[in-house]
């Protein structure tokens, strides 16, 4: 089974703190297509449905609720990883 794909992670993860694909492109820097491309990619990927677009609102389905506690210790143990090997840089 593949692994997640961390870009696409982030994307979701931004979108569900942001609850818009025009803050959460703002927020990540890319344009509001590649964060809707990222999504509906990482909903292929997933063979599920992780948000209900409402026009330009956006809900977790619960299954994307779900999918958000484990980004969120993803995400944050990258950071931690990068954190504690940045300590060997001289």
């Amino acid at each position: 089974m593949p692994i997640l794909d961390s870009r696409k992670l982030l994307a979701f993860a931004t979108l569900a703190q942001t609850g818009s694909f025009t803050l959460a492109a703002a927020d990540l820097g890319l344009t509001q297509s590649a964060v809707s491309h990222s999504i509906k990619s990482l909903e292929t990927d997933l063979n599920v449905r992780l948000v209900d677009r409402r026009g330009r609102a956006i809900r977790l389905t619960a299954v994307g609720k779900r999918l958000l506690d484990h980004a969120h210790r993803i995400l944050d143990d990258m950071r931690d990883a990068r954190a504690d090997l940045a300590r060997y840089v001289a």
